[in-house]
């Protein structure tokens, strides 16, 4: 009865091992399922696009150079 009760113990804690290894690599594989982009909006426009893609001057952001050259404007939301 001993070794019946060492064997469950076994294989419950064997199973218990590889449930916790399979979620942590499945947690490295995908650490994020989405990838966030920061936005910025276009200081003369409105227009949202990813701050990657923006032109900045003077802590704020352009969405093209001809806007960029124009600087801010007004924006009514």
């Amino acid at each position: 009865m001993v070794s019946l009760l060492f064997w469950i113990a076994v294989i419950t804690a064997a199973v218990s091992f590889w449930r916790k290894f399979i979620h942590q690599a499945a947690k490295q594989q995908n650490p994020n399922k989405f990838n966030t982009v920061l936005m910025v909006r276009c200081a003369n426009c409105g227009l949202h696009l990813p701050q990657d893609c923006a032109l900045n001057s003077r802590q704020e952001w352009y969405c093209n150079q001809a806007h960029l050259e124009q600087g801010p404007k007004s924006i009514q939301h």
